[in-house]
């Protein structure tokens, strides 16, 4: 039996924030994302997103490099800054040129893009409306997309809604949107410029396929305890299925919402909403994967703790506690890694939703050593990739319909949380946190082993 498709979409991510520097180039105007240096409140000493790596103006290296690689896809975020100067929704020529010559670029090489309508970074002009937690947001969002899709309708093929939804509501602190006041209106909010943002695309782009792209990690029982998988139900409702439930399905669950109710955090929503979200079904999933989570019943004397990381942290008194699972090893900045929890979501998620389905993140953080010589040794990389490449493997033997592997990241790029310290890529970015040498890039050995492995379409895993 063959373990992929022939057709299937190899390739890697990125975002636009976290690579393309340049913030103050080419029209750009500010974001939420620009100049956070130090991010003083947890505690580090790492770089913003001023510079990234310099991919704003080294695009067509970038480009090259990934067709080097063999990519058949290539996942990116569109810069909503970039594209859209006011609350007025005035067009940036200068931005619209940049992304248009890089999807010719990315057409020259025959590589697929997967465009992210929106990655974390939304203009500092939306603020002015009180940002994601006001719902006036959705109109803003929408005039957004039908520039995208008027612009580069024509070029894009595959079109991802938000990223990481859920993570924007519960660790919004982390990445930079703002606090947990309100989380729920948040996400409705949220939910609503994403399925006005679908139903656009059904109407200017009938021939394109559109998608959301949350991050999802199912969730295991600490213990045999039944209390313990009843926090396994709480944790995965909110942390996994209410962000699908109400795109794939096009309502939040009964579940879900006495939850919310009993939290005493509620949302508003109106009828005209309620016709929309049932009205914006997806033509696929893609979703981003790093681990799974473990829980256990929280008591009351539980509180929430280690809010800075979208993949630790979660603490609801009565409800659930995401706790250390003893069996799984971890990266060095201790993210655990579960590989047959990769196969696990995947089968999770087609069962519940019957759509095809996209990884558009999965890697691994570390600290690359660039050698004398020229040479990055990420043995380790390799190892994480062979593991959740063979339990994806497996998944489709499973019968899972997944068309498409964009790993985190292509090149280097600045993570949120720990700057460029924390590497994901398949090429190295010459610089440190606050020393930017040359931005030189250079193949690390999981580049040659990747391209190995598209060239094999997997078979030889």
């Amino acid at each position: 039996m063959k373990k992929f498709p022939k057709d299937f979409l190899w390739g890697a991510s990125t975002s636009a924030y976290q690579f393309e520097g340049g913030i103050n180039e080419g029209g750009k105007v500010p974001s939420i994302m620009d100049n956070k240096e130090g991010h003083p409140k947890y505690g580090k000493d790492i770089t913003g997103f001023k510079d990234a790596s310099h991919h704003y103006y080294k695009w067509k290296e970038d480009i090259s490099l990934m067709a080097e690689m063999g990519f058949k896809s290539y996942r990116f975020s569109i810069s909503w800054p970039r594209i859209i100067k006011n609350l007025e929704g005035d067009v940036n020529m200068d931005g619209i040129k940049f992304y248009d010559d890089l999807l010719d670029e990315l057409k020259k090489y025959g590589i697929e893009p997967i465009v992210t309508m929106f990655h974390f970074d939304y203009p500092d002009f939306v603020s002015e409306i009180g940002g994601i937690q006001n719902a006036r947001f959705s109109n803003l969002f929408e005039i957004y997309s039908k520039v995208l899709f008027e612009y580069f309708g024509d070029k894009v093929n595959y079109w991802l809604t938000i990223n990481e939804l859920n993570i924007m509501v519960l660790s919004s602190s982390a990445i930079g949107t703002g606090d947990d006041v309100s989380k729920w209106q948040v996400m409705h909010n949220l939910n609503v410029a994403q399925a006005k943002a679908i139903r656009l695309c059904r109407k200017m782009l009938p021939k394109a396929k559109i998608g959301p792209a949350p991050n999802i990690a199912v969730t295991y029982a600490k213990t045999c305890d039944p209390t313990d998988y009843t926090a396994k139900l709480n944790l995965d409702q909110i942390r996994n299925w209410v962000y699908l439930d109400i795109v794939c399905r096009g309502s939040y669950s009964k579940n879900f919402l006495n939850f919310v109710k009993a939290s005493g955090e509620n949302f508003v929503m109106t009828e005209e909403e309620k016709v929309i979200l049932n009205d914006s079904k997806p033509d696929f999933i893609a979703f981003n994967y790093y681990s799974t989570a473990t829980v256990s019943m929280t008591k009351s004397e539980d509180i929430q703790k280690d809010k800075a990381d979208q993949q630790k942290g979660i603490v609801i008194p009565g409800f659930a506690k995401m706790v250390p699972n003893e069996f799984l090893e971890k990266t060095q900045f201790g993210w655990e890694i579960d590989p047959i929890g990769f196969r696990n979501t995947l089968r999770d998620v087609y069962d519940r939703y019957q759509l095809p389905i996209m990884i558009t993140e999965n890697g691994i953080g570390a600290r690359d050593v660039l050698n004398e010589d020229g040479t990055i040794h990420d043995d380790y990389r390799i190892e994480y990739y062979k593991k959740h490449i063979e339990q994806m493997s497996l998944a489709i033997q499973d019968g899972v319909d997944v068309i498409g592997y964009m790993p985190w990241s292509a090149i280097d790029l600045v993570s949120t949380h720990e700057g460029i310290s924390k590497r994901y890529g398949f090429v190295y970015v010459d610089r440190d946190e606050f020393d930017l040498k040359d931005m030189n890039r250079y193949k690390k050995d999981s580049f040659f082993w990747y391209k190995e492995l598209i060239k094999n379409n997997g078979e030889n895993i």
